[in-house]
């Protein structure tokens, strides 16, 4: 069912009534529920176990650095202009490369690659030439791997996304956050509209076979009509995919965003209306709305791949890939095996001593339990495709649907009555309404909701 924004009545008591803080299950369990008390044993027995189902792999490298701060960011970067950081933590991600990859199956072949941050191309081009050549000397990739990489269009020139794309990069993604000058500004993210334009020129020069941008919502000095500028100017730029994130001002958790004017922050009902705008305007102009944040071109393959109700979540977000499993390498970076969730130290310090000790840099992790491996399945085809063939998970699992998740279904009567979900005897189906709140209806399906608290979650809008 391809989503239609006229379809949709913005009932803002309605939605501020669902409006409250819940994962954006880009895993399950959430990555808050990763322990301290997993093991340097636990993850090598994890990367055994994968080993034996030969799973293609995904490898994400985090690269923290920045050259300054955005104020509106969330991310774990740090911020320096030293170029002796990022040579120095290079080295030691080469190291983690060469211990880790010395564990997997080196016949097991890479179909998916990440370089996230922080800002990638804070590194120099000869930096990115030695990382790369540090990841193909451990790994082996398929014909035809995704490869992408996260840029700061204000760092980049011609020669550089000309360096990415002959590497062997195939995708690309960049934050705009938005065009007006004065919202940019207000965020530290000064960047004028010609460069954009240009970036993404020299982008579509070099043949990169898809690329995403990042428009933020609810940031300083956006009303309706400013942000129907930006996304107007966004469509011009012709991307394969368009991602809207909601700003969550969280300034007890993410200390730079005191930098921000409070005064200056939309209001609940005039974020909605942003929004509402922005899902019309793009639905209008071809793009089909994937879900919780993501837009995508009707030939793009996150659409075939909800079409064909294959896609699915890992830590980067929607995902083409559902059979490979996730390697992180670096600062914070987060592993997603079948069965195994691991997280690496977030302190440069601590990342820098267990590698020098000659151990895997992992801080936390957790081992799935059958009944989270259930849940998760159920959650990620509601996440992901909107839609829940109880018999599906009745054939795999051995159980009865209805019997089984009772109380979750009896706890799912509201929301059906709200009109967020349509339950029979075969089947849930996220109608159009829901589909902008459907973490709230994930929620209802995960065991751990009710022992986590809500200061680390975004709200659902």
């Amino acid at each position: 069912m391809v989503f239609c924004a006229q379809d949709v009545t913005f009932d803002f008591d309605l939605i501020k009534k669902y409006d409250m803080p819940v994962p954006r299950y880009t895993s399950y369990p959430p990555a808050t529920e990763l322990k301290e008390n997993f093991s340097q044993l636990d993850y090598r027995l994890a990367i055994a176990a994968s080993n034996q189902r030969q799973s293609p792999l995904s490898l994400y490298f985090h690269l923290p650095f920045c050259h300054s701060a955005c104020y509106f960011c969330g991310c774990n970067v740090l911020v320096s202009n030293s170029t002796k950081l990022a040579g120095n933590y290079l080295q030691y991600l080469a190291r983690e490369i060469a211990a880790t990859s010395a564990l997997i199956d080196p016949s097991r072949k890479v179909a998916q690659l990440h370089w996230g941050g922080g800002t990638p191309n804070y590194l120099s081009m000869p930096e990115v030439e030695s990382l790369w050549t540090a990841i193909n000397r451990h790994f082996t990739f398929e014909d035809r791997p995704e490869i992408s990489i996260e840029i700061n269009p204000r760092y980049a020139d011609r020669n550089y996304i000309f360096l990415l794309k002959s590497l062997g990069f195939n995708r690309i993604s960049f934050g705009i956050q938005d065009f007006n000058p004065k919202v940019q500004e207000a965020v530290n993210r000064v960047q004028p509209e010609a460069m954009l334009f240009e970036v993404m020129g020299w982008i579509k020069e070099a043949g990169f076979e898809s690329v995403n941008v990042d428009l933020i919502y609810g940031l300083p000095y956006q009303t309706v009509e400013t942000f129907r500028e930006t996304v107007k100017k966004t469509v011009q730029l012709d991307p394969n995919r368009i991602a809207i994130f909601n700003f969550a001002y969280v300034p007890s958790l993410k200390p730079v965003q005191k930098n921000i004017p409070q005064f200056a922050l939309p209001q609940a009902q005039e974020k909605l209306e942003i929004w509402q705008m922005a899902i019309q305007e793009l639905t209008d102009r071809g793009y089909v709305f994937i879900g919780m944040d993501h837009f995508a071109k009707p030939q793009d393959e996150l659409t075939i791949a909800q079409r064909n109700r294959s896609l699915k979540r890992n830590f980067q977000g929607y995902t083409t890939q559902p059979k490979a499993e996730l390697f992180g390498f670096g600062l914070t970076s987060i592993g997603m095996m079948e069965d195994t969730y691991v997280q690496n130290h977030k302190r440069l310090k601590d990342y820098y001593r267990a590698i020098d000790e000659g151990n895997l840099p992992v801080s936390h992790g957790i081992q799935l339990s059958r009944e989270d491996i259930l849940r998760r399945d159920v959650i990620m085809q509601i996440m992901s495709n909107f839609l829940l063939e109880k018999s599906d998970i009745e054939s795999k699992y051995g159980i009865n649907f209805d019997a089984y998740f009772a109380a979750e279904l009896e706890s799912l009567q509201p929301l059906e009555q709200d009109g967020l979900v349509k339950a029979s005897p075969q089947r849930l189906e996220v109608t159009p309404l829901g589909r902008l709140l459907v973490r709230n209806i994930a929620v209802i399906f995960d065991a751990h909701a009710h022992n986590r608290g809500a200061k680390t979650l975004s709200r659902s809008i």
